[in-house]
């Protein structure tokens, strides 16, 4: 199964590529081409002034044709492509799994509590450990 690398950013709603311990993990989620008319790739709708997608944006918004959709429903319908080292066992492998986050608890190192962070959640597909792709927080 060879999953397909994004040409470039403008294909994908979201990106990362990081080191977590021994593991590695390059993940990313591909934009889907509009329900309706199957021309181009769904987006944000861009700013007029600047010309730039809208960050905050509730909804994407088919360049050709107009359709909207919500952006929640929308993203929650993608699936996310993993490029994967396991941690656990340095196992290397490629996963694709609904990009659907979940809130999992992970330890504050400064001050010891448990926080809650939405990510990706997958098992290794060797020793079925449970890897977590999170989103970046500043201080831990």
């Amino acid at each position: 199964m060879a999953l397909k690398l994004p040409n470039s950013m403008d294909e994908c709603i979201y990106f990362t590529n990081r080191t977590m311990g021994s593991g590695k993990i390059k993940a990313w989620v591909l934009k889907a081409k509009c329900s309706e008319c199957k021309k181009d790739l769904m987006s944000k709708p861009k700013d007029p002034k600047t010309g730039k997608p809208k960050i905050r944006a509730l909804e994407y918004l088919c360049p050709s044709c107009k359709h909207t959709e919500e952006k929640k429903a929308y993203e929650e319908a993608l699936t996310a492509c993993i490029i994967y080292t396991c941690p656990e066992c340095s196992h290397q492998d490629e996963i694709e799994i609904p990009n659907k986050k979940k809130n999992v608890p992970i330890i504050n190192e400064k001050t010891g509590k448990k926080v809650y962070a939405k990510a990706l959640q997958f098992l290794c597909k060797k020793c079925e450990a449970k890897i977590n792709v999170t989103k970046k927080m500043k201080g831990l």
